[in-house]
């Protein structure tokens, strides 16, 4: 094809991609079911996981719920069956109303499965999801959810503690993706989710290696879904989901400026996951809560560094973890004085 004349057809269709876009703000697109298929959660024991975990049960997803704490992530299954429980009653319920049952899951394939997994350690990941494999069957949708924090300023923080940050946040997205991925190939068919953060957008001081580790899985997901559509793939969906500081307690103590807080407090944690169910279900590739973070990620991208800098400085997110660090360092020092370290 003439250049000139494949240049005109790539402009077209950007600007129907626009229209596109558009059209999804105004019309909202119908949910896709996921009943019956196969859901792997990491980090499903607390937070933004099991609630996830929740989510996905209640639209009758079988669920696979990995966790490094094995109490946590059995609490987050005892939720999940009593959900499910209450699901085939009022199947049967409502079966015994209309005198002939309407065509739905058995009540027997609504099954929860937890493992206790280390995703920071690449070897406990592959052999997890072999057993996963055999036990369960292939994972439809990967939901890469676990994350942890270390709470240090870059020279105060154990270099352990900077490997372990970047294995669990970003390296264990490859492993758990390379887990379950060639079959998603084979039947191109199924969806991977990264939750990563607006810290995997834009940065602040004070959290280095966190910052890195979620910068790392962006990109990670963004190639992984361009390597799909060059491959042609279509069947297979991602969704990148980048909120804003969430109140889970993992950033306790964080703050930005007092009078800028009532007009960006943090998200409460089921409207973060409610927003990202949306976004997960319509194949959205990408969200950010709230619809502010696009407009701060497109600035930092046009804007002069130093007058980022002085933006960050206006709405006091240069310094916003600070207090957080040394919420976390007095915890610390607390715990050694306890044990007489």
């Amino acid at each position: 094809m003439n250049i000139l004349l494949e240049f005109f057809v790539v402009t077209f269709k950007v600007l129907w991609a626009f229209v596109l876009a558009a059209a999804k703000w105004l019309v909202r697109p119908k949910e896709k079911s996921v009943a019956g298929q196969v859901c792997l959660i990491t980090g499903a024991g607390s937070g933004l996981g099991r609630l996830f975990a929740l989510e996905f049960a209640r639209r009758r997803a079988r669920l696979v719920l990995w966790d490094i704490n094995t109490q946590s992530n059995e609490e987050t299954a005892a939720m999940v069956s009593h959900i499910y429980q209450e699901i085939s009653e009022g199947i049967a319920a409502t079966a015994q109303q209309a005198g002939d049952g309407e065509e739905v899951l058995p009540p027997c394939s609504l099954q929860v499965y937890t493992y206790t997994c280390d995703v920071g350690k690449r070897e406990n990941v592959y052999m997890t999801a072999e057993r996963v494999r055999k036990e369960v069957g292939e994972v439809s949708i990967l939901v890469n959810n676990a994350g942890v924090v270390s709470g240090h300023h870059l020279l105060e923080c154990p270099d352990e503690l900077i490997e372990r940050t970047m294995m669990v946040n970003c390296h264990a997205h490859f492993w758990t993706t390379k887990a379950f991925l060639p079959s998603m190939l084979e039947m191109n068919q199924g969806h991977i989710v990264t939750v990563a953060s607006s810290l995997g957008l834009f940065s602040t001081a004070g959290v280095e290696d966190y910052c890195a580790s979620k910068f790392g899985s962006v990109g990670f997901h963004e190639s992984l879904s361009h390597e799909l559509k060059a491959a042609e793939k279509d069947g297979i969906k991602t969704t990148l989901v980048c909120p804003y500081l969430v109140d889970t307690g993992m950033f306790r103590g964080c703050r930005i400026r007092k009078e800028i807080e009532p007009f960006l407090p943090p998200l409460k944690p089921d409207y973060c996951v409610k927003q990202a169910m949306r976004a997960i279900l319509t194949d959205q590739p990408m969200i950010c809560t709230p619809r502010l973070m696009y407009m701060v990620t497109f600035m930092k991208s046009i804007l002069p560094f130093e007058a980022v800098v002085c933006m960050y400085r206006f709405l006091g997110a240069d310094k916003c973890m600070y207090p957080f660090i040394a919420q976390r360092k007095q915890a610390t020092n607390n715990n050694e004085a306890k044990n007489g370290v």
